[in-house]
């Protein structure tokens, strides 16, 4: 067998062809600078061999999947998203930046897998706010809402 032969074979010539293991461990950040962790795996689906999302690792015990709509492109550095997560955990403010409580839950459709709503959990009380409800998502999620509006809510 001739070497040369072999190791032209192998040789991907391709472009934009590269292996998952390229990807872990890079910084998941938003189009603000905003980080959120790094990637742990990248998701595959097994019939039509497309990325269908990554898990981030967040911290201790902290992962979560992001579906691909989430991801606008990976650089050498970094996976830059298109918009930031909702994730739990996070503070939830008023729309004049009152804190109400952390992101206890994401409620998301059986179906589609898109958040329908967020359950927030504050000091004695645990509310479920509608995705339309909510204004902005960074660091903290922002709903459209006022305090007193936010405690109406049953």
């Amino acid at each position: 067998m001739n070497p040369e032969k072999y190791h032209m074979a192998t040789q991907l010539e391709v472009e934009n062809v590269c292996t998952a293991d390229e990807f872990t461990g890079k910084k998941v950040v938003d189009r603000e600078g905003i980080m959120y962790g790094k990637v742990k795996h990248i998701h595959i689906n097994a019939n039509t061999l497309v990325v269908s999302g990554v898990t981030v690792h967040q911290g201790f015990h902290k992962d979560y999947y992001l579906p691909t709509e989430y991801i606008d492109r990976f650089t050498a550095k970094s996976l830059l998203l298109s918009h930031p997560p909702i994730r739990t955990d996070i503070p939830v403010v008023d729309i004049d930046g009152n804190k109400l409580g952390k992101v206890k839950r994401l409620v998301k459709n059986s179906e589609t897998n898109e958040l329908d709503s967020i359950e927030v959990s504050s000091a004695l009380h645990s509310r479920l706010i509608s995705k339309s409800d909510i204004w902005g998502i960074g660091e903290r999620v922002t709903l459209k809402l006022t305090k007193e509006q936010f405690k109406q809510l049953k």
